[in-house]
């Protein structure tokens, strides 16, 4: 097997562990932080949506930093940081003894994880040229099979196992990832990286950093890839703030029956998600192409507001599961149609800091809104939750739609 190969196979397989190992415990937040003494359903939903957002939060601050790095001193050395600081950082969270515990462990986790943008990158730089995109994709996919199967796996093991032997078991599988890449993943440096690692200054980084910020700007100046990103970023703020509140509406659905598992139905209505998710995305691309990616956004954030506003009505566990299915289904479309739009409104060499923009606002979004979804489920009950996060939503899709109608009368007019 040729050494592009043997690194691929590593990475997609650490990929899928840790993807597994993460889904597998993210969806049951409220039974986690309600063993570690939250009592009261404000405490429960306050603690779960600050625990889910906090990794996020502080992947999104560190996110450039790491990738500056890797581009110094190695991607592979980059993995394995990702990989193994989720090892020890899930695994000692089957040791907490507090939610406070549990949020400084999340903090860690966000801070030194994030393993998908390197192993991208790892990949990429041995790939042949012909095959950059397919091996690109086929590395997501691994991520996509991990947010299937995990809240499956996840839903299985809290019944048979309980929830801090999954912490354990999570940890066991980052930890393989990490040693698949060590053992098997081959980096492939050019003499430009080479030099450039060697003359790795503090100025180099400053002035770089300095460049992205200014690339930034000038992309937030452009209306139509402004529109995109607030889109983006409330779409996955109505996602993220109502993510960790699924465990608590399920059990309110079901009114406490002993023969049904919250965690293994609210593990269900993940994997429904996720599969809805991955069957519409590139739908959505091939939709953005014909009509226009930001016309695109706009419907798409309609339905995902529809969806999130019919939910606080919902009366059974399955209209709650068929409702997140059409949620995931429009929103879907912000990955594939933000990145287009990006792309097609910025120059080749702001390119990459586009892309940046739109992965930041997505995970901002996914940090902030589980913390403002747990506040807001305390205020306004998980019901209120559903109905404000539609109709913020929808208003910002009304907002899409305005720039998009009046850079269309500009265009005209020209």
């Amino acid at each position: 097997m040729s050494p592009w190969r043997r690194t691929y196979w590593s990475v997609w397989f650490a990929n899928l562990t840790a993807a597994l190992g993460m889904m597998s415990f993210l969806p049951f937040f409220p039974s986690v932080v309600e063993e570690l003494g939250a009592d009261s359903l404000g405490e429960i939903s306050l603690w779960s949506g600050l625990c889910f957002g906090a990794a996020p939060l502080m992947a999104g601050i560190m996110g450039p930093f790491w990738g500056a790095f890797g581009d110094r001193f190695g991607r592979k050395l980059m993995v394995l940081r990702s990989m193994l600081a989720l090892c020890l950082f899930v695994g000692l969270m089957s040791l907490a003894q507090t939610p406070l515990q549990l949020l400084i462990l999340r903090l860690g986790q966000g801070i030194f994880s994030g393993f998908l943008p390197p192993s991208i990158t790892l990949v990429s730089v041995g790939v042949p040229r012909g095959k950059q995109g397919r091996v690109a994709g086929e590395l997501q996919m691994a991520m996509a099979a991990g947010a299937i199967l995990g809240p499956l796996l996840g839903g299985l093991m809290v019944d048979w196992l309980g929830l801090r032997s999954l912490f354990l078991v999570v940890s066991a599988l980052t930890g393989l990832g990490a040693m698949l890449v060590a053992l098997f993943a081959r980096e492939q440096r050019t003499a430009a990286e080479r030099a450039q690692a060697v003359d790795a200054k503090p100025g180099g980084l400053a002035a770089l950093l300095q460049g992205l910020a200014g690339d930034l700007l000038a992309l937030w100046r452009n209306p139509r890839t402004r529109a995109g990103l607030v889109l983006l970023f409330m779409t996955q703020l109505g996602i993220g703030a109502t993510n960790p509140q699924l465990e608590l509406f399920v059990r309110e659905l079901i009114g406490g029956d002993p023969e049904l598992s919250p965690q293994k139905l609210t593990g269900w209505v993940f994997t429904a998600m996720a599969v809805a998710n991955l069957v519409a995305m590139p739908a959505w691309g091939r939709i953005g192409d014909r009509i226009g990616h930001l016309r695109a956004l706009v419907i798409a954030a309609a339905a995902s507001a529809v969806a999130l506003t019919i939910t606080a009505a919902a009366t059974g566990y399955w209209g709650l599961l068929s409702l997140r299915v059409l949620l995931s289904l429009g929103a879907a479309a912000m990955g594939p149609c933000a990145f287009a739009l990006a792309a097609a409104e910025s120059p080749e060499h702001r390119r990459g800091a586009s892309f940046g923009a739109v992965f930041s606002a997505r995970t901002f979004a996914m940090a902030l809104s589980a913390g403002l979804g747990g506040i807001l489920a305390g205020w306004l009950t998980i019901r209120g939750l559903f109905l404000a996060t539609g109709v913020v939503l929808l208003a910002a899709s009304l907002f899409g739609l305005w720039i998009r109608s009046r850079h269309r009368a500009r265009a005209a007019a020209a």
